[in-house]
């Protein structure tokens, strides 16, 4: 009698430290897209730097296939430009649109503040609060550490909202400008500038003031004066 063949058992290969995480039911392609866009926003990823579809597939132990389906997903949201036979670049982004994109950021996360300072929750406050207090001891450990804090405190805002569409626009357009963000953050008494900022939208949303949160968020985010000016020389 011969016996059945069992089929073969797939196991998933040992995965090195560092290596690209995939959720159930994920593809590779969708997995890759997420990480590359983190890395971009981190300033991983320069603006106008070349993407090497062989070196990320050997850094993730992946095909190409996914790589460049990756690409598309990245061109899709504009934070990559495809350029043919040159491949893929960081796409940069000019001053003047870079100006125009963090006014329309104002008003979005003036939106996300707005309707914040109408529907938080207790908890959310509370969360608030704490994130905000870690920004201040933040202050001490450079323009990294703090900005990573600062966007927990934004994105606790985006969450207050109660609004999911929004919150994901806003998201999107806030990874597109993500590395020139990280720029301002550099830049000579930011930090400061931006804790102050923070605990005027904080104390709008808390009081339940609509209209002063949405307008200390927009002048929050939106560059102005000297500080407009002290970001074209250094973008320059």
């Amino acid at each position: 009698m011969v016996k059945p063949i069992k089929p073969a058992v797939l196991t998933a290969p040992v995965v090195e430290p560092g290596a690209l995480p995939v959720s159930p039911g994920d593809t590779l392609a969708a997995a890759l897209h997420r990480r590359l866009e983190a890395e971009i926003a981190d300033g991983v990823l320069d603006p106008g730097s070349r993407l090497d579809e062989q070196e990320i597939a050997q850094r993730f132990g992946v095909s190409r296939t996914p790589v460049r389906e990756a690409f598309r997903l990245l061109a899709a949201d504009r934070l990559v430009e495809l350029r043919g036979r040159q491949g893929a670049m960081v796409r940069s982004i000019g001053v003047h649109t870079l100006i125009e994109m963090f006014q329309v950021m104002g008003e979005l996360e003036g939106l996300c503040a707005r309707l914040a300072a109408r529907r938080i929750a207790p908890r959310q406050i509370e969360r608030l609060r704490e994130i905000h207090q870690r920004l201040e001891a933040a202050a001490a450990d450079g323009p990294d550490a703090f900005y990573d804090v600062n966007q927990e405190f934004h994105e606790a805002i985006y969450e207050a909202s109660c609004n999911a569409f929004l919150a994901e626009e806003t998201r999107k357009l806030r990874n597109r400008v993500a590395a020139y963000r990280r720029r301002v953050t550099r830049m000579p008494s930011r930090i400061g500038d931006t804790i102050r900022e923070h605990a005027e939208v904080m104390e709008a949303i808390i009081a339940r003031d609509p209209d002063r949160a949405h307008a200390s968020m927009r002048a929050h985010l939106t560059l102005l004066g000297d500080n407009l000016l002290d970001f074209i020389a250094a973008f320059e």
